[in-house]
């Protein structure tokens, strides 16, 4: 029980104020790529290098992900809109027109992504309503420069810079 009461529109609206980077997890559920988007990515540690994100508890997504103990966390780029929406379909909608190759370690790659960083499960922690989810990094790559994908107050954008 929580000591404070926090109404949930006010925090979605209060934290939606922080602007986050937008990644696809996607892994492969019996030869057919899984994924989803999120807003959640961060590194966490240099030695073992680990990376984290915060799956939602309701997803249906995250169980396939986490079946295969592997995933790729494809970092999407600013033009990416297009791949983002396809990811969030539901059935077999989700990853038409997805342009995406298989790594060595089994795991999509979405082509033109800013980076792909592939990992293995390295450990799935409660958080709440969501999971804490850790991976150990395989192997990763910048595949181009370009500005990332935003997600701020409810809204996918890209970064301007002011002079």
């Amino acid at each position: 029980m929580s000591e404070t009461t926090i109404d949930p529109a006010a925090f979605r609206k209060v934290l939606g104020s922080y602007p986050t980077g937008v990644c696809v997890i996607t892994a492969l559920d019996e030869g057919r790529p899984a994924g989803m988007v999120v807003g959640s990515f961060t590194s966490v540690s240099l030695d073992p290098p680990l990376v984290g994100f915060f799956p939602d508890k309701s997803s249906s997504s995250w169980p396939l992900i986490e079946k295969a103990g592997h995933f790729c966390v494809n970092v999407m780029a600013s033009d990416q809109g297009d791949v983002c929406r396809a990811v969030t379909a539901k059935g077999e909608a989700k990853f038409v027109g997805v342009n995406y190759v298989i790594s060595d370690h089994g795991l999509p790659v979405i082509a033109d992504s800013i980076a792909a960083i592939e990992c293995k499960l390295y450990s799935v922690t409660e958080a709440g309503d969501h999971w804490f989810v850790l991976g150990q990094v395989l192997r990763m790559e910048t595949v181009r420069e370009d500005d990332p994908m935003l997600f701020h107050r409810g809204r996918y954008g890209s970064f301007a810079e002011k002079m």
